[in-house]
């Protein structure tokens, strides 16, 4: 697909994609976004981590915009501290999913990220968090991670991997939840219809653009709805092999610049 001659929004991801493996975004990129933002472009952070996981780091990186969390289930205002929307997955369905995977794989081990500004990442014995840095308490049982609302689970299984999960779960929980796979030992359900292509719509509108005119970047499956939605979908050299064969254009990693080689290109 050609490129069209200008976009009015950039959509990044974070966690493979806009932010190196220590979090940082390079000076490289930075300039870059400063490229598309002098171009009048509208830079939209899209990624599947919930709000309390983002907010200290927007607030390092300057980041003041349009951000959508959780896998689409929530739309972030970071200037102003505020959320726009927010969609739980109903417990009892997510209940209901995770014993229907169960039944078809033997144990997963759950965690939740609560709904809310100042929700909490719930995890299970025997979970392990695949991102360290990011806090999380640990629950007794799993009963309690259905204490609160929640806006997704995640899961992991002792042997199968990431794929192999995911289309399990994917076939197993029919119109319960939504299932994505959005990096390296995360596997989640959200509510059904709910993911970072719906995102990225209602961030669209509220900025009254077009989601056809960005150009988004990812490394991951759960950013296929995002690609789809948009008008121009650029995967990283290190991205899932799936986004990579659905992506208009396949750019360097993410450690070197990959998104900072199209903006430049683009708004140069």
């Amino acid at each position: 697909m050609p490129l069209p001659p200008a976009y009015a929004l950039v959509a990044t991801d974070l966690d493979g994609t806009l932010l190196r493996h220590d979090d940082t975004v390079s000076p490289r990129t930075r300039a870059a976004l400063g490229l598309a933002a002098a171009a009048g472009a509208r830079h939209l952070v899209a990624t599947g981590r919930p709000v309390p996981a983002v907010r200290e780091l927007f607030a390092a990186l300057g980041y003041r915009g349009l951000a959508v969390c959780g896998q689409g289930t929530q739309v972030y205002d970071a200037g102003a501290g505020r959320m726009i929307r927010a969609v739980v997955l109903d417990r009892e369905a997510a209940a209901a999913a995770l014993g229907k995977i169960e039944a078809q794989v033997g144990q997963v081990f759950a965690a939740v990220d609560q709904d809310g500004a100042d929700g909490r990442t719930l995890i299970e014995p025997g979970y392990l968090m695949p991102h360290p840095a990011l806090a999380s308490q640990r629950a007794s049982h799993r009963d309690e991670l259905w204490a609160a609302p929640v806006i997704k689970v995640l899961i992991r299984h002792p042997e199968l991997d990431d794929d192999e999960l995911a289309a399990a779960a994917h076939a197993a929980v029919g119109d319960l939840a939504t299932v994505t796979l959005s990096g390296p030992g995360t596997v989640e359900l959200q509510p059904y219809g709910i993911d970072k292509g719906a995102g990225i719509a209602l961030a669209a509108e509220h900025l009254g653009l077009d989601p056809a005119t960005a150009i988004a970047f990812g490394d991951m499956p759960n950013d296929l709805p995002m690609f789809r939605s948009c008008g121009y979908g650029v995967a990283m050299a290190n991205a899932h092999p799936l986004l990579r064969a659905e992506a208009d254009e396949v750019t360097l990693s993410h450690q070197d610049d990959g998104v900072a080689v199209v903006l430049e290109r683009v708004f140069g």
